[in-house]
């Protein structure tokens, strides 16, 4: 039994490093992505203007209260069955592609959410001294309110991204070849190994080593903006 672990263990290794670096594009790209279109998605949801905010609100609530597995689906399957034109592509890159599209649209809708709360908990106080030394709306909101709203929301926002570490594995359901699929794929037929159920368990360590290097990340982020209390 030990010999024909060791004889597949290399295999599956290198199976398991290719999903894996699927898995970190999807989680690279989703950050890319999301942590702009989240702090624009929180402008528009505490817009002055009523009807624009009651839009947007709408559509993360929508976003937010829907599953990300059906979301995925939708944005994969909708162009090329109710509209009659594949936007994505084919193959895995086309895959790829609408979920990424998936993973931004969701986690950009719960960032902004938490950028909301960081900003609108900066005292109004410290916004209009801003205003009577003759800094401009910009200035105030770059020199005052982002540098408190930072230190407010790493705890939310590191919580949040280390939930996307895991939930890169829902991708499999439209094929992506990210980690999760690549280590069930030796329990049916994978590289001439077949019937084996210890490659999905490896696939845990991957998960558990990511998040403890962001865990201790997020960590010292936090010790570092320790001088500025708020």
């Amino acid at each position: 039994m030990f010999a024909n672990f060791a004889a597949q263990f290399p295999i599956v290794f290198n199976a398991l490093n290719v999903g894996f670096i699927q898995t970190l594009k999807l989680f690279f790209v989703t950050l890319v992505g999301a942590i702009p279109l989240g702090l624009i998605i929180s402008f528009g949801s505490m817009s002055r203007f009523k009807p624009l905010s009651a839009i947007v609100k709408t559509f993360v609530w929508i976003v937010r209260g829907s599953p990300l597995m059906i979301q995925i689906l939708i944005i994969y399957y909708f162009p090329g069955i109710i509209l009659k034109n594949n936007v994505w592509g084919s193959g895995e890159g086309g895959r790829f592609i609408a979920c990424a599209a998936a993973f931004v649209l969701n986690y950009a809708c719960y960032f902004s959410e938490i950028y909301r709360s960081g900003i609108q908990g900066v005292p109004k106080g410290q916004q209009e001294a801003g205003q009577v030394l003759g800094l401009t709306k910009s200035e105030i909101f770059f020199k005052v309110t982002l540098l408190q709203m930072i230190k407010r929301i790493v705890p939310p926002m590191s919580n949040e991204i280390i939930t996307l570490v895991k939930d890169t594995s829902l991708s499999r359901i439209i094929a992506l070849q990210e980690i999760i699929w690549a280590g069930a794929a030796f329990m049916k037929t994978s590289h001439g190994i077949s019937g084996e159920m210890w490659p999905l368990f490896f696939t845990a360590v991957y998960y558990l080593v990511f998040n403890g290097v962001l865990t201790v990340l997020f960590g010292r982020l936090e010790k570092k903006l320790d001088y500025f209390k708020v």
